[in-house]
């Protein structure tokens, strides 16, 4: 990619302000503020639902990010992880006509930024927790959900494990294996691979490892970090020990949400017969795809010049799009389920192959599906505001 053209594509950033209604006169002036105005103010006084009627609080998310974890970039503060923000935004708008404010926040504090975005809840309809730490990130989301009455959603984490279950389901069916019988290690055991694997778990899986730098993680060993403690008493069920090397052995899948060029050929070799491999690091992934042809079924990647890439926008706008129609409180584990199934559904039985197991994110059919699904979803879990599933965006 040329770098002069990227940088002049962000000159001055990659959003702006538009009105729905042009304000040309006196009259117009009188009606979009002072005196107009009041009325509506007067009305969502007196009812505060009336919020989501008469603001843009019906369609508007929050992205919100400390700078913390941007990319593979690490913790390169608020005003560089700005363009990442404005990016995701902007994402939002073109996929699923969602309004989003990139809000950057300069504090590391878990406490300063729950109470920020408690504070800023009023003008949204939803918030889109963005490269946050971990193990903050945790403990930040988890409180936001228990003290907002709107949708909080932290993408690099749910986002990454709802496309990778689609992705993963269309695969399986491509070998002609279940996911309750399959063998599967996810290494990395940070936000993203915890939840990951959390949501193969929910979803059937039964026989899951993580693996981090550390080893497998084991409920014999004990952690210094509560949620290894956590996620070790719901997997490895068979108490596997040892290195990425020891535990990939009879492996069907090897998810990879870590580092570059950790996964050896010859860990591929020792894999089940017709492996499955997301290898995700980017830019660099976990095992050349080159390498890897020879003995991996299906592959996939977190990139774009691969087949099959594992990519989070597949997700995220379908997810708020949904939510903000049926003015949702929560974006809950049923809802994530699916969101995954939804995405998984977009590719035709006749289409599918082991080049071909994702859909691409410009295809037009995947926001309706993950929009109607979410709905469909907060309905029956008692989440939506609104019992409907017919609102035109």
């Amino acid at each position: 990619m040329n770098v002069e053209e990227i940088m002049l594509l962000h000159q001055g950033g990659k959003l702006e302000t538009t009105l729905k209604h042009p304000i040309e006169s006196m009259e117009d002036l009188a009606k979009v503020y002072t005196p107009g105005v009041a009325k509506v103010c007067q009305a969502i006084a007196s009812d505060e639902d009336k919020a989501y009627e008469l603001t843009t609080k019906k369609n508007t998310v929050a992205v919100i990010s400390d700078g913390t974890a941007v990319l593979g970039l690490g913790d390169i503060g608020p005003r560089a992880a700005m363009p990442v923000m404005e990016g995701k935004a902007a994402l939002f708008k073109q996929f699923a006509d969602v309004d989003a404010v990139p809000i950057c926040l300069d504090t590391k504090s878990t406490e300063e930024i729950i109470a920020i975005v408690k504070a800023l809840a009023p003008t949204f309809g939803g918030i889109n927790l963005e490269d946050i730490s971990s193990p903050r990130c945790f403990e930040i989301e988890r409180r936001l959900k228990e003290e907002l009455d709107i949708p909080v959603f932290h993408d690099d984490q749910h986002g990454t494990a709802i496309v990778v279950l689609a992705g993963l389901l269309n695969a399986l069916k491509v070998v002609d294996k279940d996911i309750k019988d399959v063998k599967i290690v996810v290494n990395g055991c940070g936000a993203a691979g915890i939840s990951v694997a959390k949501m193969l778990l929910g979803a059937g899986a039964e026989n899951l490892i993580g693996v981090d730098r550390e080893g497998a993680i084991n409920r014999q060993n004990v952690y210094d970090k509560p949620h290894w403690t956590e996620f070790a008493e719901l997997s490895n069920p068979n108490l596997e020990q040892g290195s990425l090397s020891d535990c990939i052995k009879g492996a069907d899948v090897f998810i990879g949400v870590s580092a570059p060029n950790v996964l050896k050929v010859e860990d591929v070799q020792n894999m089940a017969k017709d492996p499955i491999v997301f290898a995700m690091a980017n830019p660099t992934p976990e095992i050349d795809p080159a390498l890897a042809a020879p003995y991996v079924k299906v592959m996939a990647t977190g990139r774009s010049d691969y087949p099959n890439q594992i990519n989070n926008v597949l997700c995220f706008p379908g997810i708020f799009r949904g939510a903000l129609d049926c003015s949702a409180s929560d974006i809950n584990d049923e809802m994530k389920l699916a969101v995954a199934e939804a995405i998984a559904s977009a590719v035709d039985a006749s289409e599918l192959n082991e080049h071909f197991i994702i859909p691409n994110a410009f295809d037009k059919r995947v926001v309706e599906c993950i929009r109607k699904a979410v709905a469909e979803a907060a309905i029956r879990t008692g989440v939506a505001r609104k019992n409907l599933l017919t609102t035109v965006y």
